[in-house]
Order: structure tokens, then C-alpha cells, then sequence
């Protein structure tokens, strides 16, 4: 389908055990993906759409840090409780005691928790900006050793606690030399220690490139006592700049090989980075074949490095594996009731994060087949669905499809350059989806003949359950799915389908106006157009039509006309009268063919012929 802008969801038990330490599984690598508050809003949007991206990859978590002396204390809150509720992607959010009250770090952790959020990771905090010794707040915290402290006495088990640990020493220790003494490095291994004695429950590593010294600071901790989960933290290097700042603000040793490495490229930036990819690759390689859990990558809001380094050890080659189902699903964290979310509408497969925020304070989900009466309501739609959620800066919305319009020949001309890949997003949906690839030709026609198509799926009959494309639920099983189209049309191309799919029995359509007139050819009022069998278990069937949700995803759809393309231009300009005119007129219809052995959806428009508009 269109895709999705959301990512697969976390497989089986895992998803029932929000702490990061309960879903470490011995001897299955993972991955996790740590990103910083942007500074500016148009930042931000491109931070949501890359780590809605990312999660597609099936990270075991993602964290997101919290600024120098809480200077993004507001943000990072905001940007975890969406990654977590929004995204569904288990989420660890940073706390530092840099400038931060009792009060204030309380009302954060409170915030943390009515967001579902389970995951801290407990920091000292660097000195705010501009001063160069950490100094506590009043009424603050000593160190991460009374923070993780704190944590436990007010909230017990509930949250997961990770807390940073410095295979070279902490900087504090040697700012003045070269590097660590060896009694600080002890004394350092005892406060790390004495972290876990508190309540940490897993440990972080700040970037290393020296893989032995990593290897014998591990040992060291195990000598000690230390006993929790120990996940290295990755940094690829991007840029030779870039690098050489970091390791230099940090005091990172660097092997002789990979100095002298980057130091031979360092004027090409494509040499730079080819020459880093290889060598974190090789590094990774080393830590999980020496027993790493994982890895834990910096990625600097980037995501081209960290996902070359992830192929090249082929860990992203079995995300289908850990699919539960073809959606995202909401994270269960501790104390939630009633029934787990097993299916949902297919309409909002391209604007997840808006069904998730107009279902959120569901308490129960409706039942397999979507028929119970008793359902929940959707929230209200608003503002905040149709523009705000989906931050997109208007001048990028202005490139992407604000262009000029004279006639709807040239909103036809848009909807085709977001299909052959010209465009990165319409306001329906943000990218093409993997297994849209092979419809691509027909719905390109589709778009000819006037239908101007915003979701899709193909047919699949009996595909592994462990597909690289179509695969969900875990190895074991088949999986099905009927054709669906989904387009806005005119209302005499409309009406000429109509006539074309009385020779085609196993196509049902549905279709609604803006103004709420609706026909259906459906024999029931909900369909299921996606499903699957699996040893010892009943059939799933977790996407649907239904009638009831589709009247309410109409008023979404066409609301996305006016708040996200109409409002581009001047209210009486030529280009807002054909967004308008659209808006107004067109009927918005799903297709769906119910032989999903055979079947050709696009049969009906074979032939068929743009000059009905």
C-alpha cells in the first residue's frame, strides 16, 4: 500500500514487556536508535518522518536525549510521548540532574508515565552551555546515583532504569591529561557500580572506537559485580569534521589504522564516509561475535550510515520476523486493561500517527471482525489531525505539490510524480510502500484515467508468513490479502465504474461524497481485507473495511484538500478554485476484489478512458 509513514510492529511477547531489559533476548543481536531535539521546526518534522522510517526497521528501542541543563526539556517530552503513543515504538527518554529541581524532575517522570513511557535513562548531565564545571542545582541531584535512587523510592519497579557507562573513563576524570589514571578508572568502575547497587538495570556505553578497550572494560565491570545487560553505543562516522570534534569533545582514543584512514580522504566526504561505514561495520561485527547484546547507535538525527552498517551485518534482513501484525500496534505498558488491539480500518494505513491520536484514550478496542456496536467513538477530528500532526514546513509543502494549478489536469500531473517517485509525499501519504512496487504500472493508469489514488494493497494468496514483503505473525504461518484500491474521482468517472463493475462480481465498491452521501455495492458492513493462519492459534484478521469507520476517515480525507494544499495559495486564486472544485465535486471510493486467488482489480479500468472526466 501507500505507505506508511509507521513501522512494523515488535513481535510476539516483546510487546508486552515494555522495560528494555525484559526484551533483551540472549544470542539475537539487536538494535537501537538514539536521536536529539532539533532546534528549529522544520527540524522536527524531518526528525519525525526519518525515525517513522527507522522504526520501520525494528529497532528494539529508541531514545531521545534530553538537552544540556533541560534546555529541551519540553520538546524531548513531547517528541517521546509520540514516538511512544503515536509511532508505537518503545521509547527511552533521557533525565539529567543539570538544572533540574526534585519538583521539576518529578513532574517529568509523571508526564513520562501517563504517556505510557517505561524506559529512563539516568544521567549526571554535562555543565549547562557556556560553563565548564557541573555544578549541582539546589534542591537537586549530587549524580546519577541519587537520580536512579530517586527514581526507585518514588515509583518502585515501574520504570526500566539505563544509566551511561565509560569504557575509557568519564572525561571528568582526566579533562587535564591525556587519559584515565588507572586508580580513577576504578573509581570510576565503583560509581558505575554503585549505579546499578541503586537501580540501573542496564548500561549504555558512551562511543568507543577501540574495540578491546571496550572488551576489557567489560571484564572489568563483570569483576566487579556489575552483572546488567551492557549495550555499546555506536557512532558512525559521517563526516571527517564532524568526527574529529566528537572524539576530540570526548577524549575518544582512536586506533593509529583508522586515523591515518580518515586522515587520507579527509577532503572527500564520500570517501569519508565509505571508509567509516567499513570500519563500524567491522567493529560491530567484532562486539556481537564477542557477546555484545546489541548496539546502540548515535545517529545524529541521520539515518544513511547507520542503516548501510546495519545491512552489511545483516541484521535488518529478518524485521519480518518480529512483525506481530501489518501495522504498527500501540505498546501495552504496566497497568493497562481490557482487549489488545487486533485490528484496525485500513484507510489510516498512510496517516497512522493520526488514528493513533484519534483512538488514544480508547480503554477497549472493538472485537476481530469490527462489528460491535459497542465500539468506541473516534475523537473529534481537528486542526491538529489535518495540519499540526503531520508537521510538514509549508515551503517544503510547496515543493512537494504547491505548484501553480490552471486546470485538475495539473493535480492529475502531481498525483503522477509521487507515483513514479518525483515527489516524497502527498498529504495522504509520505512514501510508497515496499509491495506497492509491483502495482506501480497499473495504478499509474489509474491516475491517468482520472482517479487520482491515495492507499492501494495487492492480492496475496497463502504467502509465508516469513515474506521479506508481505510476511507478519512470525515464521510458520500463511498470510492473505484481498486487492484494495482507494481514489478520489470525478462523479461521470464515478458513475462509468459503476456500470464497468456490473460485469465484475467479486469487486465491492464504496464511495461518499463531501457532503455524506454514500452507496456501497458491500454485501455486509464490514469486510476483511487482510488475514492470516498460524499453528495453534485462531484466524487472524487484523485490517478491515468497515462502512461506520470509512464515513468517518471521509471527513479526514477530504478535510486534507483545504488545510493542507487549498491553503497553499490565495483564496481567489485559479490554483485554490481547482483544489476547491476537487474538494467539492469528486466522490472518494474504495474498491475491493474479494477473489483473492485469481482476481484483477484493475480489470474493470482496462480500456477505460480519461475522457469520462
Amino acid at each position: 500500500s501507500y505507505s506508511t509513514c509507521s513501522s512494523p510492529p515488535p513481535c510476539g511477547r516483546q510487546s508486552e514487556m515494555p522495560k528494555i531489559v525484559d526484551r533483551i533476548e540472549e544470542g539475537k543481536p539487536f538494535y537501537s536508535f538514539e536521536y536529539f531535539p532539533p532546534k528549529t521546526p522544520a527540524g522536527v518534522a524531518n526528525l519525525y518522518e526519518r525515525v517513522e522510517r527507522m522504526g520501520k526497521l525494528e529497532p528494539l528501542f529508541v531514545d531521545i536525549t534530553w538537552g544540556a541543563g533541560g534546555s529541551t526539556t519540553d520538546l524531548t517530552l513531547e517528541l517521546s510521548s509520540n514516538f511512544q503513543q503515536q509511532f508505537c515504538l518503545e521509547t527511552q527518554m533521557h533525565l539529567t540532574c543539570t538544572n533540574i529541581s526534585k519538583e521539576s524532575l518529578q513532574e517529568a517522570l509523571k508526564a513520562a508515565k501517563k504517556n505510557g513511557i517505561q524506559n529512563i535513562l539516568a544521567l549526571r548531565g554535562d555543565p549547562p552551555k557556556g560553563e565548564e564545571n557541573w555544578t549541582a542545582t539546589v534542591g537537586g541531584f549530587n549524580n546519577a546515583v541519587d537520580l536512579v535512587k530517586f527514581i526507585r523510592a518514588e515509583y518502585g519497579d515501574y520504570f526500566g532504569i539505563s544509566v551511561a557507562g565509560y569504557p575509557e573513563g568519564h572525561i571528568d576524570w582526566f579533562k587535564d591529561e591525556p587519559e584515565c589514571s588507572k586508580d580513577n578508572y576504578w573509581k570510576d568502575m565503583q560509581y558505575l557500580k554503585d549505579k546499578c547497587d541503586a537501580g540501573a538495570d542496564c548500561i549504555i556505553t558512551q562511543l568507543f572506537y577501540d574495540v578491546d578497550i571496550y572488551l576489557q572494560w567489560v571484564k572489568d565491570c563483570r569483576s566487579v559485580g556489575i552483572t546488567v545487560p551492557i549495550i555499546p553505543g555506536i557512532m558512525p562516522i559521517n563526516t571527517y569534521g564532524g568526527f574529529d570534534r566528537m572524539v576530540g569533545f570526548c577524549k575518544t582514543k582512536i586506533p593509529k589504522a583508522v586515523r591515518e584512514g580518515l586522515d587520507a580522504v579527509k577532503d572527500n566526504d564520500e570517501a569519508v564516509k565509505q571508509f567509516g561505514v567499513q570500519f563500524v561495520t567491522d567493529m560491530c561485527r567484532r562486539l556481537i561475535q564477542e557477546g555484545a547484546p546489541g548496539l546502540h547507535m548515535y545517529t545524529l538525527n541521520l539515518e544513511k550510515s547507520t542503516m548501510e552498517i546495519l545491512s552489511n551485518l545483516g541484521l535488518l534482513k529478518d524485521t519480518f520476523e518480529r512483525r506481530k501484525l501489518p501495522w504498527k500496534p500501540r505498546i501495552r505498558h504496566a497497568g493497562t486493561t481490557g482487549k489488545e488491539e487486533d485490528v484496525r480500518p485500513i484507510y489510516w494505513a498512510n496517516r497512522p500517527r493520526s488514528y493513533m491520536a484519534r483512538t488514544l484514550h480508547w480503554d477497549e478496542f472493538p472485537n476481530g471482525r469490527w462489528g460491535d456496536s459497542r465500539s468506541p467513538a473516534f475523537g473529534e477530528l481537528t486542526n491538529y489531525h489535518l495540519t499540526e500532526l503531520h508537521i510538514v514546513d509549508e515551503e517544503d509543502r510547496k515543493k512537494e505539490w504547491g505548484h501553480e494549478l490552471t486546470s485538475q489536469a495539473d493535480v492529475k500531473a502531481i498525483f503522477a510524480s509521487y507515483l513514479d517517485g518525483k515527489l516524497k509525499r502527498l498529504p495522504w501519504c509520505c512514501s510508497i510502500d515496499t509491495e506497492t512496487e509491483s502495482m506501480r504500472p497499473n495504478l499509474g493508469a489509474l491516475i491517468a484515467a482520472g482517479c487520482l489514488t491515495i492507499n492501494s494493497q495487492p492480492r496475496v494468496n497463502a504467502a509465508p508468513s516469513d515474506d521479506a514483503v508481505h510476511g507478519w505473525g512470525g515464521p510458520g504461518g500463511v498470510v492473505y490479502q484481498k486487492a484494495y484500491l482507494e481514489f478520489f474521482c470525478a462523479p461521470q468517472t464515478f458513475a462509468k465504474l459503476k456500470t464497468i463493475l456490473k460485469d465484475h462480481a467479486s469487486i465491492r465498491y464504496t464511495a461518499v461524497n463531501v457532503k455524506g452521501d454514500f452507496e456501497t455495492s458491500a454485501k455486509g458492513p464490514v469486510t476483511a481485507v487482510t488475514w492470516g493462519v498460524f499453528p495453534d492459534q485462531e484466524v487472524a484478521h487484523p485490517t478491515v473495511v468497515s462502512e461506520d469507520t470509512f464515513k468517518v476517515w471521509k471527513d479526514e480525507a477530504y478535510g486534507l484538500w483545504i488545510a493542507q494544499w487549498k491553503s497553499l495559495y490565495d483564496a481567489s486564486s485559479q490554483s485554490a478554485k481547482v483544489i476547491q472544485e476537487i474538494h467539492d465535486t469528486y466522490h472518494l471510493v474504495t474498491l475491493v476484489d474479494n477473489d483473492f486467488v485469481n482476481g484483477n482489480i484493475f480489470a474493470p479500468f482496462e480500456g477505460f478512458s480519461a475522457a469520462a472526466n
